[in-house]
Formats: structure tokens, C-alpha cells, sequence
């Protein structure tokens, strides 16, 4: 690789150039390199392109440039070495937290951490906490009292860990010669002394994967196989044991199902022996009543406790009532009291130690709330905390932990103490932060603005978050209005949310406008919002997020000539269908994106492998809904960036597209990274992703120059 990217660095200036010159795979020792650009089309002194961040101090008049041009102190770099991400969260028995962060500047390594006084790694450097299940993993660790059971990556073998005495990780699970076994979503068995997870094993077919819920014995000195509990069903999730009584719940669904359509919630008790006896399906198996439970817990008293989204058609919380096999409402609210199953390990709600107090969270238009019920009384305290955007919670007996954030909070974790009575926050405190230093940057932070928006059918709207130019040092020009970049989130069956995200700050403090759009098919709004998309991915994404631009143009935000869209994963294939199909905008860049539908149903995992059935419908929808088979209707640059051992979305989809956009005589660009999957980790992947769209952005689309030194890579059809 390193004397193949020397030749095409060697030759990028020359006269001619070569089809691998044409390919470009951006490692470190790329990035600082330059290319020979057009004079005509970069500036060969871009530091002397706008004043210091310190223009407008101490009061002075914010300079008027070009939008798109400010310099901004939110650089790159800030933005790639900042992000951390989280991978779930879980209580000691000291009753302290333990979390999983993934840190790009270990390539993307997910350690997990303890609260102490200063926090500490809990597994030594040579390993990873994170599951290849379902592919996109969750659920990688569990805790109990000292002891962590953990999925190490590089092996898929879960290991146990004691915690701080020093001691290394021991295997519990067999060495099949490589890693095509996963565990996930796990939890610690009272009753017998093993460890009951979610399998999914890959050794016979890796598209089509087996997948149980089986048990790893505690008790040995050695490793042994998994004895299976449960078996028989394409898909199953939250093994959830009572404490009280030998009986665990379980979720599972089956082809050609997501679990957001349709899943089952079922009950089994545990014989003498472990297996499992008598089970009863609790919902979702009335043909008549369409539901997807999940998110089983038992409550301290050993009720079994779930979310469902019967009737209403929104994830609310109910009961299960077991002597009558009732199943009875415990709130019920138009909104969403869970997230759609992409990762395992979801816990949307909790038990306040042995109280019958919950702890929960719910999402109504595009904000979330904070809560404490009181399950005998049946009453309801809201609590108010800075979090405008709530996920994760683990509660122990007067206080819990939350995974949150806000327009001006990084993704965050904070410990929450409850008063006395349990209605009111009594203390708050944010004990992990995703960018730390993030807050030293908050006067060039744009706020976003909540936004409702017709659609493309009469009567019908859809939301996003607008986010406008913002840097105290520079204005506009009076004449000009800002470049736009939407953003179509992946999924696509997701939900984009308002909080702080510096990579999102990256474009508004240098003069861009932007807009994450929560179109037809996103989840946050219900099931019937969700269920807009089925059959019409590729219609009704791409309208909404047409008819949002549009909107923001004709009310005076924005410059309509200058309308740019990007999106990773499905939102790269609403990207590519928008730039296909549409002709709203100027330019795109898509991330890993899908531009072959039918490729992508042959290709991608078992997790999704009906998925796009339910989303695109027939074969005739499925070749007219993929860009990659209309690219005479190309007409605007497009970028392109993929990881190279991307198993949900294949290289192959990248290179097609790239192929034939160079052909019909279009500006493109492709960036391959080696050792990336789907979605970017290392820290120097993402920052060259961040500068790379930018930079071209500006030299096809912006009218103006970047104020960051950037060495753009060559782009075909157009250097």
C-alpha cells in the first residue's frame, strides 16, 4: 500500500494520469501530503484567507466575509480527537458506574472504564469491548457484584474480569480458530452459576448465521461450549432472568421482520437441570394485533415489566399481569418510551433499587423527558435536568445514571439524585463526557431550531433541526445568503437528534447553514410516522428531504444555488437517490451509502437481509430506486468515502458508482480506508472524511476558499 500511494503521489501533477491515480486510499501518510491543485481553483496561501479567531474580542464588529470562508477554532482535529463514543453502561456492586468508550485515538478501541475518583480501565490494553453480533453489536458486557463477563473484538470470545485486583481477562468460551462466534446482551444467571447470552454463530454460513440464547458455565477452571436454552427462531434479544422466582423473558422475532414490525415477548422456567420449561408467548403472537414488544425487566417484586406499541402505535410502557394473563398499561403517553433494536443492550428504563418506583425516559416531538413513576400509585413526577436528549439509564435505590445531552452538552453520562419522596432531582452531575473540551468553543455554537415542514403529499409534515451560520468573529456578506448542507440520517429506520455535536459545529462556524432532517420512515413520532417509508424508500426520504431544502430556501435561510446533501449509510443511499433522482441539489457525499439496492439485499447480513424487502418492495422498484442504474440522470459532483471490511454496505457499491460517474464525465472522488467497517473510527479517517467533503464542497459548489489549510485529493473530471 505505502509504495502504491508514493507512485500516485509522485504522478498526481503529471500530464497524465492513470486509472489507479484515480483511486484514492487516505492513510496518515496521505494526509499530510500535498497534491498539485488547480491554481485557478485553490488558493496556494489559504492561512491568509480570513483574519484570526480573535477578530471580533473585546467587542469589536464581527468581519463581514463570504459564508463558508470564517475561520473557526472547531477544527478537524477537534472534531475527530473529541468525539468518544459510548457503548453501554452498567452498575457495580459498590454501586458505581461502569462504561464502555470507544476512543479514536486507540484506532477506535472500546474500553471499558469504572467510576473512581479518577476513572480507571477495567481491561488491560491488549483488549476490546465489543461484540460483532448482529453486526452492528450492543450488549458487550455485563456486571455482577466485582465480576465483568465481557466480548473481547478481536477474538468475539467472552472473557471474565475481575474487577481491580489486578488479575488478567480469563476465557469462558471456546477458541474456534477465529472469530465467527458472538455473544451479546448478556446477563448473570441468580439461580445457577453461569452466564445466559445471546449467540450468534457464524462458522457454517455468514450470511445466514445461527442464532440462540445459551449459557456459560461460571463455575469451571475451563472453558466449555454453550449449552443452548433456546433455539428455533431467526432473531432473539433481552434475556432477562427474575430474581425472585427460576423464570426468564426474552424477545424474538423472525423473517421478514425487523423488530420495530413485529416481535414476541416470551416467558420460560427454569427445571432443576436449567433448561427451560413451560414457556408462554406474553405478546405479540395475536395474528390480529400488530406490536413489537421489547425491553422485558422484572421488577423487584418479580413482575415482568415491558414497552409495546399496541393501539396507540407508540412504544409506552405495560405490565404483565400474570394470574390473568392481562397485559395493562402502566403510562400512556403519545410518545416513544424506547428506540428502535439496531444495537443490543437497550435500557430505556429502570427500577429505583427495591422500590417500585421507575425511572424512564420518552421522546415527544423532538425533545426528550425525564421521569419517575410510582407503579402504586400510578403517579407521575417529570424531572428536570439539562439533558434535552435522553437514552441509557441504570438506576440503584435513591439515585441513577443517564446517558444524555443537549444543544450545548456533549453526549454525557451523569449521576442523578433523586429526594427522599422520589419526585424531585435533588443532585446532578456529569461524571463522563464524549468531548470534554467541547464547552471552551461554545460562543461559536449554532443552537438548532426545531422545524416543521410540509411535505411532498397535501396535509402531511415532517421535522428537522436547522442549524444557521454562527461564529462571533465574522457575518455574511449583506447580499449573501449561506450555503446549505442537509443531512440524511442512516437507518433508515433512526432518528436524528438536537444535540451538541461538534461535527455538525465544524460547518456552521464557518459560515454554513445546516439541516438534519427526520423524514418520513424516522422513528421519535410513532408508528404510522415510521411506517410512511415502507415500500417507498427512495421516495419518500428523498422528498422530505427536497422539500425541506426548498423550504428553508423560500423562507429567506438560505442560497437555493448552492444546496449540498450528505449522509452515511441509508441516508448515503438518500443522498445518491436524491442526487439520482432529484435535480434539488448542486453536490453530494456519500459515506458508505448504498447505490445498488439489489446488491445490497444479495450482499448484506442475515440482521437485514429482508429488510430492504419491506422497505423497496418489488423487483421493478428495487432497479428504479437504485442510482447506480440511472446514472445518465447524474448531473452534480458527488464524493465518496468507504471502509474496505464493510460487511453491511460492500465496497463494491462505492466502486460502481465511482466507475460510472467517471465515465459519464462527472466531478467525483472516491476515499477507500483500509481497517474500517461500517461506520469510521480512527481518529485520522474521520478528520480527513470531515476536510475532504468540505473542500470539495468549496471548490465545485461554495464560491469562496476554505479559511483551513487543506490538501484537497485530485478530483476526476475536474483537475
Amino acid at each position: 500500500m505505502a509504495t502504491r500511494l508514493a507512485s500516485i503521489l509522485s504522478t498526481a501533477c503529471g500530464p497524465a494520469s492513470t486509472p489507479a491515480q484515480l483511486l484514492h486510499r487516505a492513510l496518515p501518510s496521505f494526509r499530510h501530503r500535498r497534491a498539485c491543485p488547480s491554481p485557478s481553483r485553490m488558493s496556494s496561501s489559504a492561512d491568509s484567507l480570513a483574519p484570526p479567531a480573535t477578530a471580533a474580542a473585546g467587542g469589536d464588529k464581527p468581519t463581514a466575509a463570504p459564508y463558508g470562508s470564517w475561520r473557526s477554532p472547531i477544527t478537524a482535529d477537534v472534531v475527530s480527537g473529541a468525539d468518544r463514543r459510548l457503548g453501554g453502561i452498567a452498575l457495580a456492586g459498590d454501586g458505581r458506574l461502569l462504561w464502555i468508550e470507544g476512543r479514536p485515538e486507540e484506532k477506535g478501541r472500546m474500553v471499558i472504564v469504572k467510576e473512581e475518583d479518577e476513572p480507571v480501565d477495567v481491561i488491560p490494553q491488549e483488549f476490546a469491548a465489543r461484540t460483532l453480533a448482529q453486526e452492528y453489536g450492543g450488549g458487550a458486557f455485563a456486571v455482577d457484584k466485582s465480576v465483568v463477563v465481557f466480548s473481547n473484538y478481536k477474538d468475539q470470545r467472552l472473557y471474565k474480569q475481575a474487577i481491580g485486583n489486578g488479575s488478567p481477562p480469563v476465557p469462558l468460551t471456546p477458541d474456534y480458530g477465529a472469530p465467527d462466534v458472538s455473544y451479546s446482551d448478556g446477563v448473570f444467571d441468580p439461580h445457577f452459576s453461569r452466564y445466559v447470552t445471546v449467540v450468534e454463530d457464524r462458522r457454517k454460513n455468514s450470511l445466514n448465521p445461527t442464532t440462540t440464547i445459551a449459557a456459560i458455565n461460571l463455575s469451571g477452571d475451563h472453558t466449555c461450549e454453550p449449552k443452548e436454552l433456546i433455539s428455533g427462531n431467526d432473531f432473539y434479544a433481552f434475556p432477562r432472568i427474575d430474581q425472585n422466582k427460576k423464570r426468564m423473558a426474552w424477545i424474538e422475532w423472525s423473517h421478514p421482520n425487523m423488530p420495530w414490525d413485529k416481535s414476541e415477548l416470551w416467558v420460560g422456567h427454569f427445571s432443576e437441570s436449567g433448561d427451560l420449561t413451560k414457556r408462554v408467548c406474553v405478546a405479540g403472537g395475536n395474528p390480529l394485533l400488530v406490536e413489537s414488544p421489547t425491553e422485558p425487566k422484572w421488577s423487584p417484586k418479580g413482575e415482568l415489566f415491558f414497552v409495546t406499541d399496541r393501539g396507540s402505535g407508540f412504544w409506552n410502557i405495560y405490565k404483565w399481569v400474570e394470574q390473568t394473563n392481562e397485559i395493562v398499561p402502566v403510562y400512556a403517553l403519545d410518545a416513544e418510551f424506547t428506540r428502535p433494536l439496531w444495537v443490543f443492550g437497550i435500557s430505556s428504563y429502570d427500577f429505583l433499587g427495591n422500590s417500585n418506583h421507575i425511572i424512564f425516559s420518552y421522546r415527544q416531538q423532538g425533545r426528550s423527558y425525564l421521569g419517575v413513576l410510582d407503579c402504586d400509585s400510578g403517579s407521575v413526577s417529570l424531572l428536570d435536568i439539562p439533558f434535552s436528549d435522553l437514552s441509557n439509564v441504570v438506576a440503584a435505590d435513591d439515585y441513577f445514571y443517564i446517558e444524555g445531552a443537549s444543544a450545548n452538552i456533549p453526549l454525557s453520562i451523569a449521576k442523578v439524585s433523586l429526594n427522599e419522596s422520589k419526585t424531585k432531582v435533588a443532585n446532578f452531575s456529569i461524571i463522563w463526557s464524549s468531548s470534554p473540551d467541547a464547552t471552551q468553543y461554545k460562543t461559536f455554537f449554532s443552537t438548532p431550531e426545531f422545524v416543521e415542514f410540509p411535505t411532498s403529499q397535501p396535509g402531511q409534515n415532517a421535522y428537522a433541526y436547522f442549524y444557521p451560520p454562527s461564529n462571533p468573529n465574522f457575518q455574511g456578506l449583506p447580499d449573501e445568503k449561506p450555503p446549505l448542507l442537509v443531512k440524511t440520517h442512516g437507518g433508515p429506520t433512526a432518528e436524528t437528534r438536537a444535540i451538541l455535536d461538534l461535527s455538525v459545529q465544524y460547518w456552521t462556524s464557518r459560515g454554513w447553514a445546516y439541516v438534519d432532517v427526520n423524514y418520513g420512515g424516522s422513528t421519535g413520532y410513532g408508528r404510522e410516522y415510521r411506517e410512511r417509508l415502507l415500500e417507498k424508500w427512495g421516495i419518500v426520504d428523498v422528498d422530505d428531504c427536497c422539500s425541506c431544502a426548498r423550504f428553508l430556501v423560500e423562507s429567506g435561510k438560505v442560497d437555493g444555488q448552492r444546496l449540498c446533501i450528505t449522509g452515511r449509510s441509508a441516508g448515503g443511499y438518500t443522498t445518491l437517490a436524491s442526487l439520482a433522482f432529484r435535480d434539488t441539489f448542486k453536490a453530494g457525499a456519500s459515506m458508505y451509502g448504498i447505490g445498488d439496492l439489489t446488491l445490497l439485499r444479495a450482499e448484506t447480513h442475515k440482521f437485514e437481509s429482508h429488510y430492504t424487502d419491506n422497505l423497496v418492495g418489488n423487483e421493478r422498484a428495487y432497479y428504479e430506486r437504485s442510482p447506480i442504474n440511472f446514472v445518465n440522470q447524474f448531473t452534480c459532483p458527488v464524493i465518496l468515502f468507504q471502509g474496505l471490511e464493510d460487511n453491511v454496505v460492500p465496497p463494491d457499491q462505492a466502486h460502481k458508482i465511482y466507475n460510472a460517474l467517471k465515465e459519464r464525465g462527472l466531478p467525483v472522488a472516491l476515499v477507500e480506508y483500509e481497517g474500517e467497517q461500517h461506520g469510521f473510527r480512527k481518529a485520522e479517517n474521520i478528520k480527513f472524511t470531515l476536510e475532504q467533503q468540505m473542500v470539495f464542497f468549496a471548490r465545485l459548489v461554495g464560491n469562496f476558499e476554505v479559511a483551513d489549510n487543506i490538501t484537497p485529493i485530485k478530483i476526476e473530471n475536474f483537475d
